[in-house]
């Protein structure tokens, strides 16, 4: 057991660049931007809530280990990232999803100075462009569980794939020197098949949480969405 993770612990690459060390400062703007105050007040009385950001971070850890490298900074593995949102808000997820990316950048990545760009452009980006589809989607569409459901989760996890890889791939590309062509052949193309899993992933969790525990979700009402006249 030592002699494993000395072996993991040395194939680990420590050093950074400037342009990894910019990305860490942005970051750290970022979550200063939408500090969740209010969520991380409700967080510290509500034991129950506790437990359940625990398990789920254990969950996600669990998933993004999964992970499928084709090679080095190209990986492929599900996210969660909508659940994580529509469990405790996109603010509260952004933050608490840092541990993970911390995981990852660490022991998959092998690289802890990615740990701003993976956060940034695989995490956070992707993510708030999932909140805006599912804000968009509550004002525009009509407020049936249904709606919720399908375009909340479903479409909304399976476009987070597409966000998640599109966005790391600019980033390797404009910052690691990979070729786009490679990126494309190895890595974009594989956006289909993680998809639609994903979709299916986080349909199943949600539809799971608003049949049996609906109060797990952020923002979820039966009165809103069942009872609605």
């Amino acid at each position: 057991m030592w002699a494993f993770w000395s072996n993991k612990w040395a194939q680990i690459e420590w050093d950074m660049s400037l342009t990894q060390g910019i990305c860490l400062m942005f970051l750290a703007l970022w979550i200063y931007a939408i500090w969740p105050k209010e969520e991380l007040v409700q967080l510290r009385r509500d034991k129950h809530l506790q437990l359940r950001l625990l398990l789920t971070l254990v969950g996600i850890n669990a998933l993004w280990s999964l992970n499928a490298s084709i090679q080095t900074g190209l990986h492929l593995h599900f996210l969660g990232i909508v659940t994580c949102m529509l469990m405790f808000g996109w603010r509260l997820a952004t933050l608490m999803l840092l541990l993970p990316s911390a995981f990852f950048s660490l022991f998959v990545l092998k690289q802890p100075a990615d740990f701003g760009a993976f956060s940034l452009f695989a995490m956070a980006a992707p993510l708030f462009l999932c909140f805006i589809l599912y804000s968009r989607s509550y004002h525009l569409f009509p407020k049936h569980i249904f709606v919720f459901i399908f375009v909340g989760g479903f479409i909304n996890a399976g476009l987070s794939t597409v966000f998640h890889q599109l966005s790391w791939a600019m980033w390797l590309w404009s910052a690691a020197d990979y070729d786009w062509n490679v990126l494309v052949d190895d890595y974009l193309i594989l956006i289909p098949l993680l998809a639609f899993p994903e979709a299916l992933l986080n349909g199943m969790a949600v539809t799971l949480l608003v049949v049996y525990q609906p109060q797990w979700l952020f923002d979820y009402s039966d009165r809103e969405y069942l009872w609605r006249k």
